[in-house]
């Protein structure tokens, strides 16, 4: 009765750490409305591009897709708690510091074993010295800077400041060759290519 009991607590805690991430699907990326863009994407939506693009990178690079995905997948998740702060907020508040609080609080009632891996990864990451962080971080900038290509592309051109700067930090050649690759890549160009127009 004991363990029944246990597994029910378990599985509540699961589905509310379930439900929190799911507030992500609702925060905005604040980010875009400093280019003047009114309704960016969501921090989920930024979340689950990256870990597409992280685990492509892993491969190229490699190193472990699983790691990489995991990071990418968990890196915003203390925004469900605190909210998506632009780069002029951090310029004022050290967001860092509450981050890592946040996170800690997220995870503590989870499964011991689950917990221990989010935690050893979130480290690993924030250190930035193993290749699957590095790998990670630039899958977050590419994300970042494919999405600002995409917004330019539709005619936001207070996007294109983005492109400037943030290549700048990206650390992996394969991230690097991307980048420079879709400097002159249309954006819209893929879906043309699988929907033929009649005339």
């Amino acid at each position: 009765m004991a363990s029944k009991m246990n597994a029910q607590t378990s599985f509540i805690t699961a589905l509310n750490f379930f439900a929190e991430a799911g507030l992500l699907k609702r925060i905005k990326r604040s980010g875009w409305w400093v280019a003047g863009i009114d309704d960016p994407e969501s921090v989920a939506e930024h979340c689950f591009r990256c870990a597409v693009i992280g685990y492509y990178l892993a491969h190229l690079e490699k190193v472990s897709p699983y790691k990489v995905l995991i990071m990418t997948l968990f890196n915003d998740i203390h925004e469900a708690r605190i909210n998506d702060l632009h780069k002029m907020g951090h310029h004022y508040i050290d967001f860092k510091v509450a981050e890592r609080k946040v996170f800690h609080d997220q995870i503590q009632s989870l499964d011991s074993k689950i917990k221990w891996e989010m935690r050893k990864l979130r480290q690993e990451y924030d250190e930035q010295r193993s290749k699957e962080s590095i790998v990670a971080r630039d899958a977050d900038i590419l994300e970042c800077l494919i999405q600002a290509k995409e917004y330019h592309d539709h005619g936001f051109k207070g996007a294109k400041r983005f492109l400037h700067k943030a290549p700048l930090y990206l650390r992996t050649k394969t991230a690097k060759k991307i980048w420079r690759t879709s400097q002159n890549w249309d954006s819209h160009r893929w879906w043309q290519n699988i929907v033929k127009f009649e005339r």
